[in-house]
Order: structure tokens, then sequence, then C-alpha cells
């Protein structure tokens, strides 16, 4: 289920009217993210076969602003002359973060808020609405490499490391596909996880991931490259999922003994090396039990569980439930498709 503690009350409410957006592009700007969550505010309308939705892009100073990819954007906007009935602006930034120090964009940002605009940010945007003093207090995310950055910055920010974070009139996501899941979950919460299931499908999307799912950090990035053996040991699980290796083995193979390697993960990871593995393990299986069709005696050979008890116990004592409770509630979410009108759609227009 979906929680609502931290919901706007803009999304707390169905629309009556189309939401209009403006997303705000920096030079570089994520071209996956941007694109994720406009093509799907495209996929409201067109499903809908209403205007649920409208959005424009906004720069500042220049018009032509380079994306990720090196394809060039001309803006609708400038900053100086964007609309001023936008429902909510997203910033969408580049990885990793490229600090801006345009004073002249900073203040247009907190006159946005002023005037009781939302404000999000896309992959890195977090960082431009943090350095302006308008994530104080709140939730919010960022791209795994900005992490730290944020976190070590702007102290007043409580940063998680989610995929997306909804808090009151912030909406914040870690770029990439996130940007789809943190549409989906608005205009589920607009328009019901009905529209929003039916959009996921058309775009063959497996499941919506929510707000508490975390980013893949990986392990290099989190420890750095001052421990290439302990990097080692993880590579050797990650590979062995199925069959899983002694502690003893993966020293053996790693080329430290088994006491080193126990103070390897203890001294980086604060765990042993068993219960990183078990854990390791436990992520995928969830993965498949949520993501894939696969029986659940089938996921639990695959994960290396060498019977369904031993699966079962073991899963609902880390996770709370069992893996048979965790593919129900899922399927519990999945609901009848949106019915699709007679009248012939019309593609999204702004």
């Amino acid at each position: 289920m979906y929680k609502t503690e931290f919901a706007s009350r803009e999304i707390m409410q169905a629309s009556k009217k189309p939401l209009k957006y403006g997303f705000l592009l920096l030079p570089h700007y994520s071209m996956l993210g941007f694109s994720s969550a406009i093509e799907t505010l495209h996929m409201a309308n067109w499903v809908t076969g209403k205007e649920l939705y409208s959005f424009c892009t906004i720069s500042h100073e220049e018009r032509e602003i380079p994306s990720s990819t090196g394809v060039t954007t001309v803006s609708d906007y400038l900053t100086s002359d964007a609309p001023s009935d936008l429902d909510a602006i997203f910033v969408c930034g580049a990885s990793p973060v490229i600090k801006n120090e345009s004073l002249t964009l900073e203040n247009w940002i907190k006159k946005q808020a002023k005037k009781q605009v939302g404000l999000g940010g896309v992959c890195t945007g977090s960082y431009l609405l943090a350095k302006a003093g308008l994530l104080d207090g709140y939730r919010a995310t960022i791209h795994w490499r900005s992490l730290a950055n944020l976190r070590d910055e702007f102290l007043q920010t409580i940063v998680s490391n989610h995929l997306f974070e909804v808090d009151r009139d912030r909406y914040t996501c870690s770029g990439g596909t996130a940007a789809m899941d943190m549409m989906l979950f608005l205009i589920g919460k607009q328009h019901g996880m009905t529209l929003a299931s039916s959009i996921s499908e058309q775009f063959v999307c497996e499941r919506i991931r929510t707000h508490e799912d975390p980013q893949r950090i990986p392990l290099q990035a989190r420890i750095g490259t001052g421990q290439p053996k302990l990097v080692e040991a993880v590579q050797l699980m990650e590979a062995n999922i199925q069959e899983p290796l002694s502690s003893d083995d993966i020293a053996y193979h790693v080329g430290v003994s088994r006491r080193h390697l126990e103070r390897l993960f203890k001294g980086n990871l604060d765990i042993v090396p068993s219960r990183y593995y078990l854990e390791l393990r436990l992520q995928h299986a969830k993965q498949l039990i949520t993501q894939t069709d696969k029986a659940i005696t089938e996921i639990g050979v695959e994960c290396g569980f060498g019977s369904a008890p031993h699966f079962s116990t073991t899963y609902k004592g880390f996770f709370g439930i069992t893996p048979r409770e965790e593919r129900n509630k899922i399927h519990n979410k999945s609901a009848t498709p949106v019915q699709m009108d007679k009248k012939k759609r019309r593609l999204w227009k702004k």
C-alpha cells in the first residue's frame, strides 16, 4: 500500500482541472530522467482521452540547452517569461551534479516557492533546490552519485537513498526511470491507481516501484576504491546466488584469511559476510517475487534455499511477511484496466 503521510494537499485531492507542470532544464540535464517524466504525463492523457496534464520546458538565460546525450533542446520559455500559473516546477539536473552559482536562478526558484508553486527535482535537480534553502526540513533524495554531497552540504535536508520522495509540496527523485515511478505515484494519488497501473502496462513495466524502494548504490561507490578485496568478495557472492559459497571458499578465492574477510565486512559495511550474503540472496528473491511470475518454490531454489519451508521462514524473518504474502500483496494492487472510450484517442498536446 502507498503511504500518504508525506503527500501534499495537491496530490491528496482529485484534480478537477488540467495540472500545468514546468520542467526547468539545467545544462547537461539527464535526458532519460526528463523523458521518463514527460512520457508518463503524456500517457496519462492518451489513455484517458483527456487533457489531465500539460507541461512546458523552461531554461535560464539561454533557450538552447544541451542534454546529457548531446542533443540540444530549445526551451519553450526562459525563466524571465515563464508562465505564472504553473502548479509545479521540476528541476532537471545533470549527473554527476554540476554546481550552479547563478544567484538569479536561485532567486527565481525562491519566488516560485513563495507563490506556493510545488517544486521538484529530477536526477540532481534536488541540489539546486537545497542550495536555495527550499529543502530545509523536507525529506528529499538525489541520484546516488550525489547523495554524499547533499548530506554533507545541506544538514537541514532529510536525505534518503529512496528512488523518490514526496514530502508535502516537494517532489524529488533519483533520476533515470525513477522519474516515471514518481510521476506514476502522483498520478495514482490524483486520479487513482487504476490509471497509474494502466500507464505502467503501456510502458511494459512489470510493477510500479514505491517511494520506499531504495536506489541500488554500487558497492564501489559506497566504500571507494580502497578495498578491492571486499569488492571482489561481494562480486563473488553476486555471481553465486543459486549455489552459495561458504565464507571459507570466498576468502580462499579472494586470497585472504577468513578472519581478514570478516574484518573487511565488519569494518566497512558493519555486517558479517554470511549475513551480507543472506540479505543479498533475499533481496534478489524479493525482486523475482515482485517482478516475475516464477513459482515461489522455483525462486527459493534459484536463491540458494534447499527447501520451501526454510525459504519462507527466512524470508519472513527478514521482510516480516512470507514470500506468498509478498506475491499476494502485489496481485492485490493490480486493478481492473481503465475502460477505453470508443472515441478515437487524440494525442496529447499542450
